[in-house]
């Protein structure tokens, strides 16, 4: 056994090769471009909007029991896991076990759902006398990187401490630093930006494999499933909020470095400095601790360190003193509690101690100081790592051959969140085929949309089209009065730096047109800084229940209804190219008044890397659905061949338009 103390650095430096020394970087605004106070000054006022939600969530335990059940069901939708996954047999496999002083390590995995693998190690007494029922900790890790051994490793004094005093502890692998390594960063730095569009984040995947895991342990015969907790630091302490706030057999959670809030990712850019498995996508706009109010009344102890510069001490204020009103509505204030370590992102004695006295506490009805906390620490530093059990040696796969070749890990992503199957409508049912797809993506893609947008207002030659957005609007032809005028168009600048939209329609508006050109948010002269990684405008849009791009629909709508008070007696019709097109399209879907639609070269689903993005949209329905709800109106689709095309037509044709409908090559 060792005894020397260990600080384990476990930020999310250490996931990205980020020097922990530069994190406080994280919170600098950006300046290089002409949109970055616009688009930062917006994201703080819809946060500081949102934030403020939140007392209504304690205005009463009345109200917060009122509302839930609906808050459990949105909660689920925001992860991913609504449909909920089917519980299939978890096929768990125990590949060795190793005895050491006073426990055994048993490496196992098991199937969180088939054919995606979850591996850890469960640690366990000794010695448990016959029939008998201990307590159990799921412990969560967090970003430490121990290669081919899993991040499941540099945590074993853990397990170690837990098994030695009477716990089953079942320490797991996460998805992207586990055994079989997979992807946490897919908006972070891997562009997979359809990640937002299917509704997928790994913070799902971590919380599924943390349910499951509870379905291990309550499978055991050694486990009392009225005792147990969950616990982890980092990546692992938010995990701890995701499985906490989903399952009610835990019933103690201890998250150390786990959540901020809004204003803190958002608003400071704290954001940047997180994984994607930090987060779930913000569909229904809440305040981020509703999360955790989840698990009241059940104990919490919140962890933290008042030098942590991805958790900072404003942000644990707020949701600590949050946590302590709602628990208090059910006469529980004694049972959620802060701790606050001296220091920087990492563990340390005190938070040890503190993280097993409150488990000691609640589940053994034992709470005495714990004295032994610092006992066989892993130690040294990350590249010269002494371990008390050789890390090799806790691998459930050892050899490299034995890695199931069936393994869906790496590719869970295209997996995880089912997509929606859209059929075209028969003859006759296209209007009720039409409303519920629309009501879906107004409740789950376009869910901070009013029912009408208002029309943009004239500002100092730009358009403002919500508070803090400014459009450029700019009319590029007009006919000589040879015939009388009939048709606006309005054409949608793609965010290409460069392209000619206008351009690449012409020949497609006919002749007594007038034509304006639209540059939505991000767009020419509101254009902002684009870091890959860490992407903060993007990501930081969907912890706020929106993109980038349903923005820039918000704007085009905007537009076009400005351009029908100043031409009351003309039809407004909206074009683009390429992605263009899909922005005009939505646009259209979305407001009644738009006459319709003219498409060049627009990309055949969402899934493709130029496709605008929306929020869960992939969930309801994809590109060639949008077109086709757009019957009867005109549509002028030019540049499609094949399924996509197709089946525009035949939605077309139920709905009784096919007359409407002119497909170029």
């Amino acid at each position: 056994m060792r005894s020397s103390h260990l600080t384990i650095v476990l930020s999310f430096a250490m996931c990205t090769g980020v020097s922990a020394v530069v994190a406080q970087e994280y919170g600098k605004p950006d300046h290089g471009q002409p949109g970055d106070e616009m688009i930062q000054a917006y994201l703080r006022q819809v946060t500081d909007k949102i934030d403020a939600t939140f007392a209504e969530d304690y205005a009463s335990l009345e109200h917060w029991k009122g509302i839930r059940a609906r808050c459990r069901q949105e909660y689920f939708y925001m992860l991913g896991l609504d449909p909920a996954p089917a519980r299939s047999p978890l096929q768990a496999t125990v590949t060795g076990t190793l005895q050491g002083d006073g426990f055994l390590v048993d490496m196992l995995h098991y199937q969180s759902r088939p054919r995606l693998y979850v591996t850890g190690n469960l640690y366990r007494p000794a010695q448990v006398a016959g029939g008998q029922r201990l307590p159990a900790v799921l412990y969560v890790c967090g970003h430490s990187n121990a290669g081919r051994n899993g991040n499941k490793a540099p945590y074993q004094a853990h397990g170690i401490w837990f098994a030695r005093h009477g716990y089953i502890c079942l320490v797991l692998d996460t998805l992207q630093l586990g055994e079989i390594a997979a992807i946490h960063h897919g908006t972070y730095r891997e562009g997979r930006w359809w990640w937002h569009s299917r509704g997928y984040t790994s913070a799902g995947v971590e919380c599924l494999n943390g349910i499951r895991g509870l379905d291990y342990l309550i499978s055991r015969p050694d486990v009392d499933p009225e005792r147990i907790a969950v616990t982890g630091i980092s990546g692992g302490g938010a995990a701890t909020f995701w499985i906490a706030a989903a399952d009610e057999r835990v019933k103690v959670a201890v998250p150390v470095s786990g959540m901020a809030d809004l204003a803190s990712y958002v608003s400071n850019r704290v954001i940047n400095g997180h994984c994607d498995c930090m987060f779930l996508y913000n569909t229904f706009r809440w305040p981020w601790t509703r999360i955790a109010s989840l698990i009241a009344p059940r104990p919490m102890l919140f962890t933290n360190s008042d030098q942590d510069a991805i958790f900072p001490m404003d942000a644990n204020q707020r949701v600590i003193n949050r946590l302590e009103r709602l628990y208090s509505l059910f006469g529980a204030g004694d049972l959620v509690d802060s701790f606050v370590s001296i220091g920087g992102h990492a563990y340390r004695q005190d938070i040890r101690q503190g993280a097993f006295r409150f488990i000691n506490t609640h589940l053994k009805n034992d709470p005495r100081v714990v004295a032994d906390s610092e006992v066989d620490l892993v130690t040294g530093p990350e590249d010269k790592r002494q371990y008390p059990i050789a890390a090799e040696k806790l691998r459930v796969f050892p050899q490299d051959s034995e890695i199931p070749k069936d393994e869906l890990n790496t590719t869970i992503d295209q997996h995880f969140v089912p997509m929606a199957k859209v059929d075209p409508p028969q003859p006759g049912a296209y209007e009720a085929w039409r409303i519920g797809i629309l009501a879906e993506l107004r409740r789950v893609v376009f869910g901070y949309f009013p029912e009408r947008i208002p029309a943009a207002r004239p500002q100092d030659n730009w358009l403002t089209s919500e508070p803090g957005i400014k459009v450029h609007l700019q009319k590029v032809a007009e006919s000589p009065a040879a015939r009388e005028l009939t048709q606006v168009v309005l054409v949608v600048r793609n965010p290409e730096a460069g392209e000619d939209s206008a351009g690449r329609l012409e020949g497609m508006q006919r002749w007594g047109d007038i034509v304006y050109t639209c540059a939505p948010r991000g767009v020419d002269q509101t254009r902002w800084t684009q870091k890959n990684p860490p992407n903060y405008v993007e990501r930081a849009h969907v912890l706020l229940g929106r993109t980038v791009d349903t923005g820039r629909v918000w704007d085009i709508i905007a537009a076009a209804r400005y351009l029908q008070s100043v031409h009351p007696n003309l039809h407004v019709s909206v074009a683009g190219a390429g992605p263009g097109a899909v922005l005009a399209a939505y646009a259209a879907l979305l407001e009644p008044e738009i006459a319709g639609v003219i498409a060049i070269n627009p990309p055949s689903s969402h899934m493709d890397a130029k496709a605008p993005q929306f929020l869960n949209v992939l969930r309801v329905c994809d590109i060639p659905d949008a077109f086709g709800m757009l019957a009867p109106r005109p549509l002028t689709l030019r540049g499609w061949t094949g399924d996509p095309a197709a089946k525009v037509a035949r939605v077309y044709a139920a709905a009784g338009a096919s007359d409407q409908l002119r497909q170029e090559p």
